[in-house]
């Protein structure tokens, strides 16, 4: 099996946030924390600008505070973006030339999208567009590692934190790596021998990429 391609379909986020300018810093980071665990990073920037449109949009014309939710999920070569809110009125892009009032951030996401549309959900309605996971095509190992870790934390009951540090996923890690120690010597295995094994592993792939 190729260590490298199409994302694991586990790999789906759902933000629930208030439609605020003062709440969009928030969403943005953790869109890009989201996109750096699964080996996306480098397409944060487009993602996180194309968040911002939407969701500023939600502001202006669904209204300030407004209940919201942004899901990412990634298919296999593109990542789909959609922001659900509560208004069933759909956005529409306007003239080519129009100004920020009538739909420039539509015209963006248009330009920077494989596809985009609108969905009438039977609470609102969902805005959505793909985009190209062609430059972040990464290891399938830090994929699989990231779908992992979230269940781990879901299960654990860790996944409160709605952007956790480096330091806390970092400790997660650890603790992932120790219950399966305990589950192996519970089975009778030997935890050194797959610790080195596992070790040896990692370092010839790391030489081979």
């Amino acid at each position: 099996m190729s260590e490298h391609g199409n994302f694991d379909p586990r790999l789906r986020c759902v933000m629930p946030f208030e439609a605020a300018p003062a709440e969009l810093w928030l969403l943005r980071k953790r869109v890009r924390c989201e996109l750096g665990q699964w080996g996306a990073a480098a397409v944060a920037e487009e993602v996180e600008l194309i968040v911002t449109e939407l969701a500023t949009n939600v502001v202006k014309h669904v209204g300030e505070g407004a209940a919201a939710t942004l899901v990412l999920e990634p298919r296999p070569d593109r990542l789909r973006v959609e922001l659900h809110d509560k208004s069933h009125t759909a956005p529409t892009a306007g003239p080519g030339n129009c100004d920020e009032e009538c739909g420039r951030g539509l015209h963006l996401l248009s330009a920077m999208s494989l596809e985009w549309g609108t969905l009438l959900t039977a609470t609102g309605k969902a805005v959505w567009c793909e985009i190209s996971l062609d430059p972040a095509l990464h290891c399938v190992r830090v994929q699989r590692a990231a779908a992992v870790l979230g269940e781990y934390r879901r299960v654990v009951g860790a996944d409160s934190v709605v952007v956790p540090t480096y330091a806390v996923l970092e400790d997660s890690v650890a603790d992932v790596i120790a219950d399966l120690l305990h589950w192996l010597a519970a089975q009778g295995g030997d935890p050194d021998d797959v610790l080195d094994r596992a070790q040896m592993h990692f370092e010839a792939e790391k030489e081979a990429a």
